[in-house]
């Protein structure tokens, strides 16, 4: 196997977010964290759900394998058995998202897909973030409109809980005293300064940043055979 694309590494990343979960439904929305929940699946994480999004469990290559009736569906989306990964056109220090306008909601200047189920999502589950555009219009210091709840919010939710975020520059989580972003670690190529430059607040940086998880040759395959064999992630991030 040839050495992995930047791409490659967010998959790896994004699957990472699944690991130890258990028997939970996992909610990827976009292309790369999908291609992330299958390959945790067939790999470190064989008790993961995984559903079509309307009434089935699949398979990772999407056949069905089990029935998800509406009511056992409420049931994982309010008791903490659903772990998210949603995007974000805004997110700041203490995980707090924004996907419904740009600007005062009074009259924004850009709107976009509105609050839909973030916070119900974020309140109620596990949530985690992809973004595959690291910049500082998305990583404010304080986001428009909260949607998805962060950790400055949430005192009293039973299961809000913001495990990482993933971004094309690298890991990030909430391992402080203050329950503020931490840089985890940098893909390849990605230096610490890149990613302070393109972060509009300040960020918690360890001395020592570790590397992403580099995929093993099994997981490559399985990304660029099974999962992905029509190359799609580059698409997302090229690098």
């Amino acid at each position: 196997m040839t050495g992995a694309t930047r791409a490659e590494y967010c998959v790896i990343a994004c699957a990472e977010a699944w690991r130890g979960d258990g028997e939970v439904l996992a909610s990827p929305m976009g292309l790369i964290p999908s291609l992330g929940a299958r390959l945790a699946r067939l790999t470190f994480a064989p008790d993961l759900l995984l559903t079509d999004g309307e009434a089935m469990l699949v398979r990772p290559d999407g056949t069905p394998e089990g029935w998800l009736p509406y009511r056992q569906h409420l049931a994982l989306v309010t008791g903490g058995r659903r772990h998210v990964m949603m995007g974000a056109s805004q997110i700041d220090r203490f995980g707090n998202q924004n996907i419904s306008c740009i600007g005062a909601w009074e009259r924004p200047r850009r709107q976009l897909l509105g609050v839909r189920g973030a916070p119900v999502n974020t309140l109620n589950n596990p949530t985690s973030y992809w973004i595959p555009r690291h910049s500082r219009r998305v990583f404010v210091e304080r986001v428009d409109l909260v949607c998805g709840v962060g950790y400055d919010r949430a005192a009293g939710a039973r299961y809000h809980r913001v495990p990482r975020v993933v971004s094309d520059l690298g890991v990030f989580d909430f391992a402080t005293s203050d329950r503020s972003m931490r840089l985890a670690s940098l893909h390849p190529g990605v230096t610490v300064e890149q990613v302070r430059e393109a972060t509009g607040f300040e960020l918690a940086v360890p001395e020592e940043v570790p590397p992403t998880r580099e995929p093993t040759a099994r997981e490559l395959r399985l990304i660029r055979e099974v999962l992905d064999p029509a190359g799609t992630r580059a698409g997302e991030v090229a690098a």
